[in-house]
């Protein structure tokens, strides 16, 4: 099961993908979020090959608890891909929002409003320089729900998101991304020190594994074995990827006339 998603053809159907989304919506190119890690690292480059490196823009919006790293890696992959990127901190955005709402700001509500921030400013770019904005969420996060619902879920497309996180790995040493970008920790860099395995409490290579099975409608008690984690596991990111499933869809709507948008108003794919 594994690999299968890295091969060259992945790298083509992406590349078609996104050229073709850029074609139909007459869009000026891209822009996308470059955070120093893996996932950003491979549709930075997977966006270049598609549409050229002069029609992506790259922002890098870390705060002050950001790692000096953070900044630094982005800042040189950019300029080897020979793209051009803006750095824009968004403390000030953070500090305002602690202050708008005072102390009932805990620490995951604070992780998901600086996601939202930096949302706000990829639609900004966006929306003046009439470009797309790209994702850069893997299969494994939106499958369980691992990412902020109108923040880094909030793209236009989302290039990676049918690759699990052990197939961007691959795909990412087959587009050479430095190895110090893929040699780092996975982490959405929320708040000091925190990592995602750590949030999600398994390593992906075990998470991919029990994805991929429910993927294939393969019982619990083989799915856990092909794991090697207990059968407790399996239900436990079953119901991360049942509960999460409000993210993956539009909000529902209440049913009133004869044909309702998200729910049987029939559309396809033109303009995206």
């Amino acid at each position: 099961m594994s690999g299968g998603n890295a091969s060259p053809e992945t790298v083509d159907v992406i590349r078609h993908f996104l050229s073709e989304k850029l074609r139909k919506t007459g869009s000026k190119g891209y822009v996308l979020g470059v955070s120093g890690g893996m996932d950003s690292a491979v549709v930075l480059k997977l966006a270049t090959k598609a549409v050229g490196n002069g029609m992506v823009l790259a922002l890098l919006m870390p705060d002050k608890d950001s790692s000096r790293d953070d900044v630094r890696l982005a800042k040189t992959l950019c300029e080897a891909e020979g793209v051009r990127y803006k750095i824009i901190d968004i403390s000030a955005m953070m500090d305002a929002f602690r202050g708008a709402v005072g102390r009932k700001a805990g620490r995951g509500s604070l992780a998901n409003a600086k996601a939202r921030a930096r949302m706000m400013l990829l639609y900004h770019y966006a929306g003046t320089e009439r470009r797309l904005v790209l994702g850069t969420t893997n299969k494994s996060e939106l499958l369980i729900g691992y990412f902020t619902k109108y923040g880094d879920g909030g793209a236009d497309l989302e290039p990676i998101g049918d690759l699990y996180k052990t197939d961007v790995r691959r795909l990412a040493e087959r587009l050479e991304v430095p190895k110090e970008i893929m040699d780092r920790p996975p982490s959405a860099g929320l708040w000091k020190g925190q990592t995602d395995e750590e949030d999600i409490g398994l390593p992906y290579e075990k998470l991919d594994v029990i994805l991929r099975g429910i993927e294939l409608a393969i019982d619990e008690r083989t799915n856990a074995r092909r794991a090697d984690v207990p059968v407790g596991e399996v239900r436990r990111i079953s119901d991360l990827v049942r509960l999460s499933s409000h993210k993956r869809k539009f909000p529902p709507v209440a049913k009133i006339g004869y044909r309702t948008p998200g729910f049987d108003w029939r559309e396809g794919d033109e303009d995206l």
